[in-house]
C-alpha cells in the first residue's frame, strides 16, 4: 500500500478534491497546522515580499460565528480548522528584514541587497492601494494552492472558500488597516467522498503560437 509520503506530486494533485463534508470529531493539533503553513511558505511571491498572512481559527464557538459570516457553509464549523489567508498591502515594510535574512543565509551579497531594498521602497509605496492588494491576492493564490497540496500529502482534506462577507470578517477579527481577507481554507478529515469534477479540454484553454 502506498503511503502519503510515497505518493508522487501528480498523484497528490489528482487526489486533492474540494471536501465539504468533514468529521467534526477529528481535531488537528496546532503543531500540525503550523507545519503545513511553514512548508507552504516556500511558494513564490512578488519581490519575495511574502504578502500573505494567516489567521487560523480552531475555537468551536468562533467557527460558529464565522459560519454566519461565511454564507452558512457547513464546512466552516465541521472542519478541524479554518485557515483565513490574508493579504498585507504594506508588504514592503518587511523588505529590509527579508533581504537581510537573504544575505545571512547566503542567497545574495550586501550590494544586491541594498539595490533590491532601494528599488522596492521606490516602487511599492508609490503604487496605488488597489495595485498592492492585487499583488497580495495573486501571491495568496500561489501559497493557498501549495498549502492544500501539502495538506493532502499529509493525509488531510481541504476546500477553499471565497464566498464570505469580507467586510464583516475584517470587523469581527479586528484586522489592521493594511490587512484584508482573501480566502478561507477549511482543513480536516473528510466524512464523505468529495464530488469529482470535469475539466475543459486543452484546446479550449491553451493557444500555442
Amino acid at each position: 500500500m502506498t503511503t502519503t509520503t510515497e505518493k508522487s506530486l501528480y498523484t497528490i494533485m489528482e487526489d486533492r478534491k474540494s471536501v465539504r463534508k468533514y468529521d467534526p470529531t477529528f481535531k488537528m493539533t496546532q503543531a500540525q497546522l503550523e507545519e503545513i503553513i511553514k512548508e507552504a511558505t516556500s511558494a513564490p511571491s512578488s519581490s519575495n515580499l511574502q504578502a500573505w498572512r494567516f489567521l487560523v481559527i480552531q475555537d468551536e464557538e468562533t467557527k460558529k460565528e464565522l459560519r454566519a459570516i461565511g454564507n452558512n457553509q457547513e464546512q466552516i464549523e465541521t472542519s478541524s480548522a479554518v485557515i483565513a489567508v490574508l493579504g498585507d498591502a504594506e508588504m514592503y515594510k518587511n523588505v529590509e528584514k527579508i533581504y537581510t535574512q537573504n544575505v545571512e543565509e547566503g542567497h545574495m551579497g550586501e550590494e544586491q541587497k541594498n539595490i533590491t531594498i532601494n528599488n522596492t521602497m521606490r516602487m511599492y509605496p508609490a503604487a496605488p492601494l488597489e495595485v498592492r492588494q492585487s499583488i497580495a491576492t495573486f501571491d495568496a493564490g500561489l501559497i493557498s494552492m501549495q498549502l492544500m497540496l501539502i495538506a493532502k500529502e499529509k493525509g488531510f482534506d481541504t476546500v477553499t472558500m471565497g464566498g464570505f462577507d469580507k467586510v464583516k470578517f475584517a470587523e469581527r477579527f479586528e484586522l489592521p488597516e493594511n490587512e484584508f481577507p482573501i480566502v478561507l481554507i477549511a482543513i480536516g478529515k473528510a466524512a464523505a467522498p468529495a464530488f469529482g469534477s470535469s475539466r475543459l479540454p486543452l484546446e479550449d484553454i491553451a493557444r500555442f503560437i
